[in-house]
């Protein structure tokens, strides 16, 4: 009875050890990802200064707008706009967060040392995206003040105003999602170059060629690609066929980075090394 009563403790001990040194582990490669800090700064740089200048570049145009313009003017999506480029190096920190430990034939050591693969992809991705989300989101508010105060002549937009805090907010969980999109795919792939070319597919390539093929089908099936629906989340105003919200957006984002977690989970439990 007590022999049976002191072995329960000890192999909750043995987990939460092994918990506490695959989330230790992890945090220490991703802050060895040598392009890790230009990711982030880069993505910080596009972010901010990216708002400062759409707000100075739009600030005469809605004053010289027409009513209907001006109606239509989404203060906060300007300033936030951006992200549609900073989000291709917050995609491709995900891709070769992972992709590097196979090239470099790491992730073989980190299997040996830890067997539960499921665990380390986990971990993984609780590291990614915990300080991708606290980066981007402090990212997106300083943005959002400094293109505010630029934009103030014209149209702005306070943070308690209806709707603004949650597109702040969602901005910053977009950059997340979309960093452990590129994360999942590429643990799937396994090789950055393809890695890359299908996040900015997804990202990029679609959703123009979606623009180009005119009809309604086609700008219907366009609004649930990844990129465009989670955009969705810094926007005020909200159009389109469905008229997708912010949170509506996020969730369909959030499907996409499911799909490929799950053929990454998958995967990696089966496939060598």
């Amino acid at each position: 009875m007590s022999a049976q009563a002191g072995t329960v403790p000890r192999r909750g001990i043995r987990v939460d050890s092994r918990l506490r040194a695959t989330a230790r582990s992890e945090w220490i490669k991703f802050r060895s990802v040598r392009s890790g800090p230009f990711a982030l700064a880069a993505t910080a740089l596009i972010v901010v200064v990216g708002a400062w200048l759409l707000g100075d570049s739009n600030r005469g145009s809605y004053l010289a707008a027409s009513p209907a313009g001006k109606a239509a003017f989404d203060p906060v999506f300007t300033v936030l706009q951006a992200i549609e480029l900073a989000q291709l190096f917050i995609g491709a920190l995900g891709v070769i967060t992972v992709t590097g430990e196979y090239t470099s034939g790491l992730i073989r050591g980190t299997f040996v040392a830890t067997p539960q693969r499921a665990q380390v992809l986990a971990m993984k991705a609780l590291v990614f995206a915990v300080v991708v989300w606290a980066c981007c989101t402090a990212m997106s508010f300083a943005a959002f003040f400094l293109g505010q105060s630029v934009l103030s002549p014209a149209k702005h937009a306070g943070i308690g105003d209806p709707g603004v805090l949650t597109a702040v907010f969602g901005a910053g969980l977009y950059l997340t999602l979309i960093g452990l999109l590129g994360m999942f795919i590429g643990v799937v792939v396994r090789r950055t170059p393809a890695a890359l070319a299908l996040l900015f597919g997804l990202l990029v390539v679609l959703p123009i060629v979606f623009t180009q093929i005119h009809g309604k089908f086609s700008s219907n099936v366009g609004e649930y690609l990844p990129g465009n629906a989670g955009e969705e989340a810094f926007h005020l105003l909200h159009g389109g066929a469905y008229a997708l919200g912010p949170w509506q957006g996020l969730g369909v984002l959030t499907a996409y980075v499911a799909v490929a977690a799950a053929a990454a989970f998958a995967l990696i439990r089966r496939r060598d090394a």
